[in-house]
């Protein structure tokens, strides 16, 4: 997918085999998606083997941010209200895990990084 680096889509991957395997994690986000010109933000911590769906924490600016799965592939062809595509933050850089931004974003209502 385009959203992600090589580097990134490795530890997504690895990330995803992890959780595929039982294993307990609680992951720092690995990219921080966002629309340019509407208040949508995805953190994204794996990415199953199909290299498509991956699991974070997703912000659909209706005030109930929620874990879960989306699909890169979809993402790609979501455009914003003035027509902008969805994009890689490339100065993102995670400063908790996943289960401590969720917190974060269920107790303010959005994803405030």
């Amino acid at each position: 997918m385009t959203f992600l680096t090589e580097q990134q889509r490795t530890q997504m991957l690895a990330n995803g085999a992890a959780r595929a395997r039982g294993e307990a994690l609680d992951p720092l986000p690995v990219v921080k998606l966002y629309t340019l010109d509407a208040g949508l933000v995805w953190l994204l911590t794996e990415l199953d083997a199909d290299g498509d769906r991956a699991y974070g924490l997703c912000d659909a600016g209706t005030g109930f941010p929620e874990l879960g799965d989306v699909s890169l592939a979809a993402l790609e062809a979501v455009r914003g209200p003035q027509g902008q595509p969805i994009a890689a933050d490339p100065h993102f850089r995670p400063r908790q895990t996943l289960s401590a931004y969720a917190a974060e974003a269920l107790r303010d209502g959005q994803i405030s990084d």
